[in-house]
């Protein structure tokens, strides 16, 4: 049920399971299928059959279509669900699985956790009036967009948004200290749902698999991963492990480049983060990448597979504008990138099938796309419903004493 260890390390599952089996036939597989084959192997010792099932049809509702944009790059739509983001697979499968844990308890759990813009949304969605669960979103003050401040201000009942004064690094930072403060653990009992609780990690390994199903070329294939704190990367590799047959992962950042930096060095230095167009990866210390060393417990075995660019403001708002220009595609700023880092390792080898993942809808940053494009984005309807909604939130100072002070006097 808690989302961090004792020591303040990550949570990993005792071993990987190998799924190299199911690539056979599984053309003729449907998402959910894939989902409960791979979900399977992680819950079956803790659930039973019938309970996953019923999470899977619940959290794995929706497709994840791949589109072809040029010759051999196509990009994979992971923004068909409810907050029209990536993150929405894994807090859905967290807030059911959870949910079925929690049914037995005697007390509240209170999910901490940590966003840089559709994270806390998603889980907020995924949890919303969920009985027993209450769930304290903290989001860097004037660093998320417009339409993502609304997701995740607009919800009441169970969840509750905390306007801090500082960055993401500094949201995580707190929720990473709640976890250590024992004190205020034998008063509250916390979870978290961020990148650092595996059970979010685990089904965004489920549309690594699908991806490849629907995919009719033999050639190589190459993702390209929008990264910021690393988790949807670090699910991709975990699908390698077991058994997706994938060449190569590029983890494509934004001006945010503690981890092109480490690859380049071998030295691992946190950063002060930078804002950036695409908010969502303005993360200077991305816990994940423990995980990934722990994946392949060295970073000469590591760069085999992987590799990671950086890009500044300029590379991903000229791709936003060329794409939309000469293939009339809108990309949101954080699918940009990870086009930007496609482009830059493909470099005209044909003999590979590129995809970079579309991490969210474009018109949950209409402020910034607008303006690039010189075209009015299209707003869907889940998305107009909330703008006019009042904003909700608590303005806290980044300190942990104020933070502490908040849950024990609220969530005791």
């Amino acid at each position: 049920m808690e989302g961090m260890p004792l020591d303040k390390g990550l949570y990993m599952p005792e071993y990987i399971p190998d799924h190299s089996r199911l690539l056979e036939g599984i053309n003729s597989l449907s998402f959910q299928d894939i989902s409960y084959a791979i979900a399977s192997s992680f819950l079956s010792e803790d659930f039973k059959n019938s309970q996953i099932e019923d999470i899977i049809s619940d959290s794995i509702s929706f497709d994840t279509p791949i589109v072809n944009i040029f010759d051999n790059v196509s990009i994979l739509e992971l923004f068909h669900g409810p907050t029209l983001a990536f993150k929405d697979f894994g807090a859905r499968f967290m807030a059911r699985t959870m949910e079925n844990v929690v049914l037995g308890y005697n007390k509240e759990v209170n999910i901490l956790v940590a966003t840089s813009g559709d994270t806390g949304s998603a889980v907020a969605h995924g949890f919303y009036n969920v009985e027993g669960v209450n769930v304290i979103i903290l989001y860097p003050s004037q660093k998320v967009s417009y339409i993502q401040e609304k997701q995740l201000t607009t919800l009441d009942k169970n969840i509750y948004a905390l306007e801090i004064d500082g960055t993401f690094d500094d949201c995580q930072n707190l929720v990473k200290e709640a976890f250590a403060d024992n004190k205020l653990k034998k008063s509250i009992n916390l979870s978290s749902a961020n990148s650092i609780n595996i059970a979010r990690l685990i089904p965004q390994s489920f549309y690594y698999f699908n991806a490849y199903a629907k995919l009719k070329s033999h050639k190589k294939i190459i993702l390209s991963v929008p990264s910021g704190n690393f988790g949807n990367v670090t699910a991709g590799l975990m699908a390698k492990k077991m058994g997706l047959p994938i060449y190569q992962f590029i983890a494509s950042t934004n001006a945010n480049k503690t981890i092109p930096d480490y690859l380049d060095t071998n030295k691992f230095i946190p950063a002060k983060s930078i804002k950036t167009v695409s908010n969502a990866m303005d993360v200077g210390n991305p816990s994940n990448i423990r995980r990934i060393v722990d994946l392949y417990k060295n970073i000469d075995s590591l760069k085999n597979d992987f590799v990671s660019k950086s890009f500044d403001d300029d590379s991903t708002m000229r791709c936003v504008k060329e794409i939309f220009d000469k293939y009339s595609y809108t990309l949101d700023p954080h699918s940009a990138v990870g086009l930007a880092g496609l482009n830059y390792y493909l470099d005209s080898k044909d003999d590979y099938e590129g995809i970079f993942l579309g991490t969210a809808h474009p018109s949950k940053f209409s402020d910034i796309i607008e303006p690039i494009i010189n075209t009015k984005v299209h707003i869907p309807k889940k998305l107009r419903e909330i703008i006019d909604k009042d904003k909700k939130s608590t303005l806290l100072n980044n300190n942990y004493s104020d933070f502490s002070d908040y849950l024990i006097s609220n969530f005791r």
